[in-house]
């Protein structure tokens, strides 16, 4: 059974950075696509970042530019550098493994306030 748990969370000032990771276990991630999304109080959850296996990216147009998504197949981890960032930013952020049957982590919180 995979587990995801992320962690990095946490308070920043607008214009901070914060870094997310995602330790996984109980599987061959390394040929997985791996994503991060967020969900926002009264506000469904939304795809932020995706990683391939080969490690090709895609990201949500709200965050091009300031959030980088990685990983490191050796480690089993994934993770999310933040940069530039906004109160709009502000949610709770969801690690995810993306197969046949998809697995979440517990999420992390990222407030974004002065």
């Amino acid at each position: 059974q995979v587990q995801l748990v992320e962690s990095g969370g946490g308070l920043v000032q607008p214009g901070g950075s914060l870094r997310l990771s995602c330790a996984a276990s109980g599987g061959i991630l390394s040929i997985y696509t791996m994503g991060w999304y967020r969900q926002a109080p009264g506000k469904q959850r939304e795809l932020v970042a995706t990683i391939r296996s080969g490690g090709s990216t895609n990201y949500a147009d709200s965050v091009k530019g300031r959030f980088t998504i990685s990983r490191d197949n050796a480690k089993n981890m994934v993770y999310l550098q933040m940069n530039s960032l906004k109160p709009e930013d502000t949610a709770v952020y969801y690690c995810k493994l993306i197969g046949i049957k998809d697995f979440w982590g517990q999420g992390t919180q990222v407030t974004v306030s002065s």
